[in-house]
C-alpha cells in the first residue's frame, strides 16, 4: 500500500475531502474557507473540487455561521463550520450552549454539525488568537470535543467527529500544522471518538496530555529515560469529551504517579477534570500528589519571549517530572 509523509495540516484536509466525495450531505464553510483556501490553507483546493455549493464563503459572524450549522444539521445536512480563530467563536457561545447543545435533549433530533477552530500558541499570535479554550465547551451539555496530536489522529478523527450525530468541537493545534508530520497511506480507517492512545509506554510516571503538549512531553520522556533512566508513559487523550476513563486509569495503576499537562489556562482548566477523575478512582494507588503544567491565569503574550515562558514546555514537563517521580 503507498504511503506519503503527510503534515498535521494536509491530514486535516485529507479527511475533509474524503467526506466530501462520500457524503453529499456534507457542507464546508466559514470565512475565506473557498479560493483562498482559509486562514492556514488547511482547505485549498477543496472548493475547486466540490464546487461553491459546498465549499463556500461566508459573511464575518461566527453566531450566524453557527447558528445557520444548527438549522442545516436537523434537516440532514453534516455542515462543517471553520472558525479562523477559536478565540473568534466565543461570539456564538450562546449557539452552542443554548442552541446546538441542547437541541437533541429538547426535540429528540439529531444535530451532526462541527466546528472546526484553530487553537493554541507558540507563533506570537497574542492574546486574541491564541487562546486554549476546550476546557469551556466540555462544560456545555450535549457537545463533544476533540484534539489531536498526530497527523494520523487529525485525519481519521475527523471523519469520525463529522460522522458523529451530536455536535462537535473539533480543535486544531495552529503550531502542529506545519511542525508536525507523520508517514501514512492513502487509505484510512476512522478512529472512534472517545478512546486515548498510548504514545509511549513507562513505568515510572504517566502524564497525561494532548494537542501540542504531547509532543513536549514526549521530548521531555526522552529525555529522561536518557539522562535519569526514568521510563516515563504519555498517554495522548485524543478525544476530551467524551474522554477514554478506562485508559487513564489503567496508566495510573501501571505507574502510581500523575502529571497532568495542558497549554491552556490552570484554574478550572481541563486538567483539573483528569486530576478529580484520579483522585475519585484511584487515589490508592498514588506514590505522590497529583501534579499539573499549565499555562498561568493570564492573556497569552504577544512577545516571543514572554509567550515562551507562558507556554509549556519539554523542560518544565521534564522538571516536574523529576519532582513528582523524587517526591
Amino acid at each position: 500500500m503507498p504511503t506519503v509523509e503527510m503534515t498535521y495540516l494536509e491530514a486535516i484536509r485529507q479527511g475533509l475531502r474524503r467526506l466530501l466525495q462520500e457524503r453529499n450531505e456534507v457542507l464546508l464553510y466559514g470565512e475565506d474557507v473557498g479560493a483562498f483556501g482559509g486562514a492556514f490553507k488547511v482547505t485549498l483546493g477543496l472548493q475547486e473540487e466540490f464546487g461553491k455549493d459546498r465549499v463556500f464563503n461566508t459573511p464575518i459572524s461566527e453566531s450566524a455561521m453557527i447558528g445557520a450549522a444548527i438549522g442545516m444539521a436537523t434537516q440532514g445536512l453534516r455542515p462543517v463550520v471553520e472558525l479562523q480563530f477559536v478565540d473568534f467563536g466565543m461570539t456564538a457561545v450562546h449557539q452552542l450552549l443554548n442552541n446546538a447543545g441542547p437541541t437533541h435533549y429538547r426535540t429528540g433530533l439529531s444535530v451532526p454539525l462541527t466546528i472546526r477552530a484553530p487553537c493554541g500558541g507558540g507563533f506570537g499570535g497574542g492574546p486574541f488568537h491564541s487562546e486554549e479554550l476546550e476546557s469551556l465547551f466540555c462544560l456545555m451539555p450535549g457537545l463533544k470535543v476533540v484534539y489531536p496530536a498526530f497527523p494520523s489522529d487529525a485525519r481519521g478523527l475527523i471523519y469520525s467527529a463529522v460522522m458523529d450525530p451530536n455536535p462537535v468541537i473539533y480543535l486544531e493545534n495552529k503550531y502542529l500544522y506545519r511542525h508536525v508530520k507523520e508517514v501514512m497511506s492513502d487509505r484510512f480507517d476512522p478512529i472512534p471518538l472517545g478512546l486515548a492512545r498510548i504514545c509511549r509506554p513507562g513505568r515510572d510516571a504517566v502524564v497525561l496530555t494532548y494537542g501540542a503538549m504531547v509532543h513536549e512531553a514526549l521530548r521531555a520522556a526522552e529525555r529522561l529515560s536518557a539522562e535519569k533512566h526514568y521510563e516515563i508513559m504519555v498517554v495522548d487523550m485524543r478525544t476530551l469529551k467524551p474522554y477514554d476513563a478506562e485508559t487513564v486509569i489503567a496508566a495510573v495503576t501501571a505507574t502510581n504517579r500523575v502529571l497532568i499537562v495542558h497549554e491552556g489556562w490552570r484554574t478550572c482548566g481541563f486538567g483539573a477534570e483528569l486530576a478529580a477523575l484520579v483522585a475519585e478512582r484511584a487515589f490508592h494507588l498514588l506514590d505522590a500528589p497529583i501534579r499539573r503544567v499549565a499555562a498561568p491565569d493570564v492573556p497569552v503574550p504577544f512577545a516571543p519571549s514572554l509567550e515562551k515562558a507562558y507556554r509549556p514546555d519539554a523542560d518544565k514537563i521534564g522538571e516536574a517530572l523529576v519532582e513528582l517521580i523524587e517526591y
